[in-house]
């Protein structure tokens, strides 16, 4: 049995594909890999730099569906099925809108995929492969293995992917990952994934959890055991770790080079109405700021822009006060209502939305804004997130924010790795913005869903 790995491109840039030079590893399908037997044979094939050989024999092709990614993965599955192939797609997309995906590929996996993945290759194997397979609750982390060697020959930053944890324990409106866990947060075992990590010859590791520090005991364990490997790592992780003095001293003596911080608004309004509770229980951002930086730690913001209290004169004050703080990267992130979220449903009973699915609409590019903002019109929204996006990264910028002694100027890794990334991640968002998704002028060829996909799918038709 051999099974197809695809991990699929965006869109096109000017015509031709999008060469995504920003690419880390596709953890997920190394993670799945890893948990089947030895007589299944996986290959990946990414999308984002790579040729796809369509006419390359395989027994089951596994496609990772993201929003963004969406039109172009169900293009590579209509590739795949018009020859016969069978298609299986899963993700936080298909998790959140399974009928949709279920009418573009031969079977769907829904939830963390862990728990039915090794039963699905074994239906494909012998024939027999069902149209949805739902993950079920309690998740459980232990023992998973990561086969890394699924990436030999590959081009990827060189930065090592692991996993500690899954979940958050927040739930913001805006969230795919609230949506799906709803307050949930597990842990794999602190050991497993220190053993893990010491197999690995890579100094630099980067946690793709959603909140490193969503549990702080467990989390605490995992950085103890951190200190010995003397790796520098990133992460992603809440404000509210500022508030335990032990959880930041281990951060910092686990060797962690850098934060994800989801600071989102400066404006306390927009903080309540996404329900973004651990951004403002008792957390002072100038003081949050102050101790990470106290740490040395070069920090990422993360901003949505667009919610109903902004208007272009506070997207200007964010982006001030972020230079301000010589923020080592900053991500502007138009607001964007994901399927299946409290706020898309908000938006689409209140008329606002612009497009019904907007991800799969031919007239919508990367950027754009996919409803009607409350202070501002759809097209200003629009020009106010790129233009934030140039201000904070023009080369003037880059500069001054260099200059920061306690961050990206206090050794020579940080400032070495502060200049190899602002200029790349630069390019990127030029390259980026107003990029068509998918590659073909019309939507794939969908399938209707059957009675009996209906009734797999649940009384809701979703799953």
């Amino acid at each position: 049995m051999k099974v197809t790995f695809i991990k699929p491109n965006m869109g096109l840039v000017r015509g031709r594909p999008y060469l995504d030079r920003g690419r880390m590893e596709p953890l997920t399908f190394a993670v799945l890999a890893g948990q089947l037997p030895a007589d299944v044979r996986c290959v990946l094939y990414d999308d984002r730099y790579e040729k796809i050989p369509y006419d390359e024999p395989t027994g089951l092709v596994a496609i990772n569906v993201e929003i963004y990614t969406a039109r172009r993965a169900y293009e590579i599955a209509e590739n795949f099925r018009r020859r016969g192939v069978p298609v299986v797609l899963g993700g936080y997309h298909v998790t959140m809108l399974p009928a949709e995906a279920l009418q573009y590929g031969d079977a769907v996996m829904t939830g963390d995929a862990e728990g039915v993945w090794p039963r699905v290759v074994a239906d494909a194997a012998a024939g027999r492969l069902r149209r949805v397979y739902r993950a079920t609750a309690p998740l459980r982390l232990e023992g998973l293995r990561t086969r890394w060697d699924l990436f030999a020959g590959k081009r990827y930053l060189p930065v090592r992917l692991t996993q500690f944890s899954r979940g958050c324990i927040n739930l913001c409106e805006f969230c795919a990952t609230g949506t799906i866990y709803r307050r949930t947060h597990t842990c794999r075992p602190p050991a497993e994934v220190i053993d893990e990590l010491a197999s690995q010859p890579s100094p630099f590791v980067f946690f793709v959890d959603d909140n490193l520090v969503g549990n702080f005991d467990q989390a605490k364990e995992l950085l103890r055991r951190l200190i010995p490997l003397r790796k520098r790592w990133i992460g992603q992780a809440s404000m509210n770790c500022t508030k335990d003095p032990e959880l930041l001293e281990l951060i910092a003596r686990s060797g962690c080079a850098g934060l994800v911080v989801g600071f989102e608004s400066i404006e306390q309004r927009n903080l309540a109405l996404m329900k973004k509770d651990c951004n403002r229980e008792e957390i002072d951002y100038e003081e949050a700021v102050a101790r990470l930086k106290g740490i040395g730690l070069q920090l990422w913001a993360a901003f949505l822009v667009g919610y109903d209290h902004d208007d272009l004169a506070s997207i200007r004050k964010t982006v001030d006060w972020a230079l301000g703080h010589r923020f080592c990267f900053a991500a502007f992130n138009i607001l964007s209502p994901y399927p299946s979220t409290a706020l898309y449903e908000e938006f689409r009973q209140a008329g606002r939305l612009l497009h019904d699915r907007w991800w799969l609409a031919p007239d919508y590019h990367f950027g754009d804004a996919v409803f009607r903002p409350a202070k501002m019109s759809p097209d200003e929204l629009t020009d106010a997130c790129f233009w934030a996006r140039r201000r904070f990264n023009n080369p003037l910028s880059i500069l001054w924010r260099a200059t920061d002694p306690q961050t990206n100027a206090k050794d020579l890794w940080s400032l070495a790795t502060y200049f190899t990334y602002n200029p790349l991640f630069r390019r990127e968002l030029y390259k980026k913005h107003g990029m068509r998704l998918g590659y073909w002028n019309r939507l794939p060829t969908s399938q209707p869903l059957t009675p009996a996909d209906l009734l797999e799918l649940g009384p809701t038709g979703q799953g």
